[in-house]
């Protein structure tokens, strides 16, 4: 699973990008500070299965805060597109090539109005993010339109007089975008079009709704509405216009800045605090800059917005949007591993994923040589059919 950040320049995705993964990366306040995509692991916030125990669990990957775990993502920040991208503007479709990698995308918008859509700055309530929004999407769906459009033009003549099935020929084409067949499947599905709808390939109107689509179910959005920080009142508003015009886009509001001095606090010891909550704790000496800070982050972001967005919009990303779902290896005698480790892991999988697919990806010798799976929390026996739930705990038996 990779998650990408994205958006226009100059919009904190740089800041977010650092607070996600506590990474150096350039952060400046001009257009394309980034310019090489940047990869690094963000978490997600898991309520640990140890407490139900009595055991402290000891993450081979992540870690442990108080009674979550946080489990690792990898993330990619993209350097910002600009209106017209698909057409090689800005920095053109190798950006637009970078975005075909990710599984969903995040996209960053200047919740403050504070920058035009090339990411030049204005100042603050100079600019309507809505319109960041509609360009935005409009780029990358008219790119996918280019490469659907671009692939079947080849093919159009063998798909045509061979009667193929229009969906896997398409899954086939477009591999190359970690497109799915069912992402395609259900794109037809949505749009009412059969496998034998050769027409649409000739019409350029209804092939870009399915290009459309096609995006939507493969690449969903997520928006960031970031910079709160900047102008309370001018985020609240813009916000509140966001919501009643896309009523139909999930817009958390996000401060990148806010959780970059919290994480930095919490990872010097002067304060404690956990991604994701409305408040911290002081347990070091801090200096009046600091003070003066997370005074500002306490009183105008935790008690205006409940928390800086960046640990909920990541656990939206992956849990609601993408579906996926904590589970954690143990046994029933016993929690730990031979290492003596208790619950070391804690895997992210897919929507519909078995008990079979769980083993696979712990090790392909326990899914070839599987035998049952049992649910470590009521002893039941599992079939290898079995969809796993959240916060699963499994053991896999199989033949040495």
């Amino acid at each position: 699973m990779l998650i990408g950040l994205t958006g226009k320049p100059n919009v904190g995705k740089s800041t977010m990008f650092k607070a996600i993964t506590l990474q150096d990366v350039a952060i400046a306040n001009y257009p394309f500070t980034t310019i090489d995509p940047n990869k690094g692991y963000g978490f997600v916030k898991v309520e640990d299965v140890g407490p139900e125990f009595n055991v402290k669990s000891n993450p081979r990957n992540g870690f442990i805060k108080d009674k979550y775990r946080f489990v690792p993502i990898e993330i990619i920040d993209i350097a910002g597109l600009v209106p017209g991208a698909h057409e090689g503007k800005g920095l053109g479709n190798k950006f637009l090539d970078d975005v075909r990698q990710a599984d969903l995308l995040i996209h960053v918008v200047d919740i403050s109005g504070s920058t035009n859509a090339e990411g030049q700055y204005l100042g603050p309530g100079n600019y309507d993010p809505s319109n960041d929004i509609i360009w935005y999407e409009e780029e990358i769906n008219w790119w996918f339109f280019n490469i659907i459009k671009k692939n079947l033009e080849k093919n159009i003549r063998k798909i045509k007089n061979e009667h193929l099935e229009l969906d896997k020929e398409l899954a086939k084409l477009i591999s190359g975008l970690n497109i799915k067949e069912y992402h395609i499947s259900k794109s037809f599905k949505d749009l009412n079009i059969n496998n034998d709808d050769y027409d649409i390939l000739d019409d350029d109107n209804k092939l870009f709704q399915l290009a459309s689509t096609i995006r939507k179910n493969s690449k969903p959005i997520i928006i960031a509405a970031n910079r709160i920080d900047i102008n309370i009142d001018i985020a609240k508003n813009n916000l509140k216009k966001l919501k009643e015009k896309f009523p139909d886009k999930i817009i958390i509001p996000t401060s990148g800045y806010a959780e970059l001095i919290l994480k930095e606090l919490d990872k010097k010891g002067k304060i404690y605090y956990i991604p994701g909550d409305n408040h911290f704790k002081i347990i070091g000496d801090l200096n009046d800059k600091e003070k003066k800070a997370i005074e500002f982050i306490k009183e105008k972001i935790l008690l205006e917005f409940n928390s800086t967005g960046v640990q909920d919009i990541l656990n939206y990303s992956v849990f609601d949007l993408l579906k996926y779902v904590a589970i954690f290896p143990g046994g029933i005698d016993s929690l730990a591993d031979k290492e003596g480790r208790i619950l070391p892991d804690c895997f992210l999988m897919p929507p519909g994923s078995t008990v079979l697919d769980f083993a696979n990806r712990i090790h392909s010798d326990l899914a070839k040589n599987f035998i049952k799976a049992i649910d470590v929390r009521t002893k039941k026996m599992l079939g290898k059919d079995y969809i796993l739930k959240n916060r699963d705990i499994i053991q896999i038996i199989a033949n040495a």
